[in-house]
């Protein structure tokens, strides 16, 4: 059955990039020199030291680890993408010709463009019907493989929020960044008395990254709790002493 999953790199403290560039939002072209940029390459060192993400982006050399099976079992795991506009901005240049995807990816944006065809089996499909829609369509082009919410964090936010998610992978980097663009914030769209509940499905820790796999089970109320205070902890399958 097909899943909608999401992969994301983040450090201790919750940030998967820098501080977002306030002057210059919106030009990509000044990423590699903004603020984002540093935090961004340190979280996610672990996957470009990794061999399996090397091959993808046609480069030599890495390391043959469990990061890098890791990673390989992502890319093996997803028949299609969903993506932001600007991490495709970010993208289309430095992925060149033939992208690392070699799957139907759809991008979530105001902006219409026609379907670019890249080599090795990527397109990218423009929607400009929100991240339900993405969804949908990249549901149809995976056949009986996943559709992996590829990025950024606030596509990521919208999806989860939305209950569209179905297991979410973090990969959690050693390092405090201290500022930055945090994966979860308001923009989930919370009450005080709201969460999103995940249930464990496995966790590898590697010296360089601790990889977190959830089952998301969805929106739930929570619920007060006194028994701190009041010492009485009776419940189901607790006898009274």
């Amino acid at each position: 059955m097909t899943k909608v999953t999401a992969q994301m790199s983040v450090s201790l403290d919750g940030c998967y990039t820098g501080p977002r560039d306030t002057e210059h939002p919106k030009d990509m072209s000044r990423w590699m020199r903004g603020p984002e940029a540093p935090g961004f390459f340190r979280v996610t060192r672990w996957a470009v030291d990794a061999m399996a993400w090397r091959e993808r982006q046609g480069f030599a050399g890495g390391e043959r680890s469990i990061d890098s099976e890791i990673v390989e079992e992502t890319f093996a795991a997803a028949g299609a993408y969903v993506m932001g506009r600007r991490m495709f901005d970010a993208g289309e240049v430095p992925w060149g010709e033939e992208p690392p995807f070699r799957a139907p990816v759809f991008v979530v944006t105001h902006r219409p463009r026609e379907v670019l065809e890249r080599r090795g089996g990527t397109s990218f499909t423009f929607v400009t019907e929100g991240p339900e829609r993405a969804v949908e369509l990249a549901r149809a082009a995976a056949g009986a493989k996943d559709v992996a919410v590829a990025g950024g964090g606030e596509l990521l936010r919208q999806v989860l929020a939305a209950g569209l998610l179905d297991q979410l992978d973090l990969h959690i980097a050693p390092v405090l960044l201290g500022d930055g663009q945090r994966l979860f914030d308001a923009g989930l769209g919370l009450g005080a008395d709201d969460g999103i509940e995940l249930v464990p499905a496995r966790v590898v820790d590697t010296p360089g990254v601790t990889h977190l796999r959830y089952t998301v089970t969805g929106r739930a109320k929570l619920v007060l709790d006194d028994r701190g205070a009041s010492g009485d902890l009776v419940g189901p399958g607790r006898p009274q002493q």
